[in-house]
Order: structure tokens, then C-alpha cells, then sequence
């Protein structure tokens, strides 16, 4: 929290959720691990339920952290460059 300057309660409740979202899309994959991503059922074989569920978490992990203004990797220029995301840790 310190590194990235979220200091307000409502970055803090933002950065709670993304940990704990972060949490259960870790144990989702633990399952699916164990299980396969294809179980077989009574009617053939089917992608596991939780495959689904475990992309739609990071999905919402990753519109948080865009809420934060955090990127987890420096957007590049088409030189190759990073560039400027505009953001400054201020808020």
C-alpha cells in the first residue's frame, strides 16, 4: 500500500477485495488442478464449471487494479519504449 501511495479507505477496501478475489481464483485453480480442466460426466466430457468462474475472478482482479491505477507492466511504445500511462500515484 505504501509503494503505490493507497492510502484512502477507499483504495484500501478496493486493494481488500482484489486480495481476497486473488484468494478464492487460487483455490478455483487448486480444484481444477486436481480435478483437470476436462472432467468426465454421464453425459461426456465437459470443461470444468470452475474454469469459467476462476477467469471471470481475474478478469475482476484486473479492472480493480486499473481502478487503483495500477499496471502490472509498463505499456510500450511502438519503439519498444515504455510510455507514459498518465498516471502519478497521486490521487
Amino acid at each position: 500500500m505504501s509503494e503505490y501511495g493507497i492510502s484512502d479507505i477507499g483504495g484500501r477496501e478496493i486493494l481488500t477485495q482484489i486480495c481476497e478475489l486473488l484468494d478464492r481464483a487460487e483455490r478455483l485453480r487448486a480444484a481444477i488442478d486436481a480435478d483437470g480442466e476436462i472432467i468426465r460426466t454421464k453425459t461426456g466430457p465437459k470443461l470444468h464449471p470452475a474454469v469459467r468462474e476462476e477467469t471471470s475472478i481475474r478478469v475482476a482482479i484486473t479492472k480493480n487494479l486499473e481502478r487503483l491505477g495500477l499496471n502490472l507492466e509498463p505499456i510500450r511504445s511502438p519503439g519498444g519504449q515504455p510510455r507514459s500511462t498518465g498516471w502519478t500515484g497521486e490521487r
